[in-house]
């Protein structure tokens, strides 16, 4: 038994330096993050992933037992592997769901491709799915914000226009203009007391103590005309642009109170007046109280 004993290998004897097994087996990491990086989009960080890569890998060597009868390697590519796995989900702005989902997407849009012999309509997928169209374009939504487009990655020439524009279009400038014009006239054709609350209040920057002082009234009294002023002027301009959003009035005398304002914001002024209330960009024109818009 002794001399068994001492014929025995000492496990300290076998067991490999950790920095001789890093050394020896880091191409295994460059190799396997190249094959994470042919799987995966363009945006994915190389340097990220090697970086998890060679976590792993220390970690790996410093965990070995030789004494197993397993490679390194082979030991080695099973905790790297992992490792890879996690980073991607960590830089994923995707749920694990929302991707689940997509992959069954996919392949039930190539399965339906290959059996119709053309791409299939967004219904034929959802019915595919057992979901609604409208979840099927939820699910497409969800998958477009968490692609990242990496502006580093594209050429100087064709950077720019792949980034969304968020200035205005001419037509959306002009609308945005006449909405304005709307708003000016629908604070014009207020009563008296609402419209001197509403220009004292917003345009001039007045306390509603100083309010409330000037017409004597409670300063709870000048916030229940403002918000009454508000609901108005959103209903008047609604009724010009919107007249579905209109809010419903609760008697028959303010309905009749209510449409009289409304023909007199229609009636106001024309397109080109409204348009003239902001500049060609779309800036509000220094406004001046006229005499119809001054308190009495």
């Amino acid at each position: 038994m002794a001399n068994s004993a001492a014929l025995a290998p000492d496990s300290a004897q076998i067991q490999p330096d950790v920095t001789q097994l890093v050394e020896a087996t880091m191409p295994l990491v460059g190799h396997l993050v190249r094959e994470v990086l042919a799987k995966v989009p363009s945006h994915v960080c190389r340097d990220d992933l090697v970086s998890a890569g060679m976590v792993a890998l220390v970690t790996s060597a410093q965990g070995f037992d030789a004494t197993r009868g397993v490679p390194f390697a082979r030991f080695a590519a099973i905790r790297i592997r992992g490792a890879l796995t996690d980073e991607l989900r960590r830089m994923d702005w995707a749920v694990r769901s929302v991707r689940s989902r997509a992959r069954a997407a996919s392949t039930a849009r190539d399965q339906l491709a290959a059996a119709l012999g053309r791409s299939p309509s967004t219904d034929e997928v959802s019915a595919a799915l057992g979901v609604s169209p409208l979840e099927l374009e939820a699910l497409h939504s969800d998958l477009e914000r968490a692609t990242v487009l990496s502006l580093d990655g594209l050429a100087p020439e064709v950077g720019a226009d792949l980034v969304p524009d968020q200035t205005a279009g001419p037509e959306t400038l002009l609308l945005r203009r006449e909405e304005l014009g709307y708003l000016h006239d629908a604070i014009a054709e207020l009563p008296e007391r609402l419209r001197f609350v509403v220009t004292a209040y917003f345009f001039e920057q007045r306390q509603m103590t100083d309010i409330a002082a000037e017409l004597g009234v409670t300063e709870s009294r000048i916030s229940q005309l403002r918000a009454e002023a508000l609901r108005l002027v959103r209903d008047g301009m609604n009724s010009q642009l919107e007249p579905a959003a209109v809010a419903q009035p609760e008697t028959s005398r303010a309905a009749g109170t209510r449409k009289a304002y409304f023909a007199a914001i229609a009636a106001r002024t024309t397109l080109a007046g409204r348009l003239a209330m902001s500049t060609p960009r779309g800036e509000m024109v220094a406004r001046q109280l006229t005499p119809a818009m001054r308190p009495i």
